[in-house]
């Protein structure tokens, strides 16, 4: 099998990302995408690294823009990961909050981001999980369920 492709933009921000900031930004993206259900899109969106439910398959968004579901940044004094799936979902962010405190881990997580510095900071198991529980289907029900 091939490996994904990585469109070039996504490429040219990891890269972007020096030292062993970059090193930890990288190793949560593979992990991300290896988990990553069918059918999310990956591109640049909103100035960041991140998978999306194509508007060709559900273009009646709010905003006319895809939905997110996973995003990556390299913030100023910390990495964040965007899990929209966890945040779309009382039940699904408290199962995922509970997971974190059984790691030892300090959480730092606001709604949907998970602000890390340093890859230690992160379960990747967790973050793997989290992202694969959610298919494209489940994650636009759960939409169409919050919007109404």
């Amino acid at each position: 099998m091939a490996a994904p492709v990585t469109p070039p933009a996504v490429q040219d921000y990891l890269d972007a990302v020096a030292g062993d900031r970059g090193d930890a930004l990288r190793t949560v993206f593979e992990s991300v995408r290896g988990a990553m259900p069918a059918g999310f899109e990956l591109g640049m969106y909103w100035g960041m690294p991140g998978w999306v439910v194509p508007l060709e398959r559900f273009p009646t968004t709010y905003n006319k823009q895809p939905l997110a579901y996973v995003s990556l940044a390299a913030q100023k004094n910390y990495l964040a990961l965007y899990l929209f799936g966890p945040y779309a979902d009382p039940a699904d962010d408290a199962a995922f909050r509970e997971a974190w405190a059984a790691t030892g881990l300090k959480l730092d997580m606001g709604k949907s981001c998970l602000r890390f510095k340093r890859l230690e900071d992160v379960d990747l198991g967790i973050i793997a999980d989290t992202v694969a529980a959610t298919s494209v289907d489940d994650f636009i029900a759960t939409y169409e369920r919050m919007r109404g």
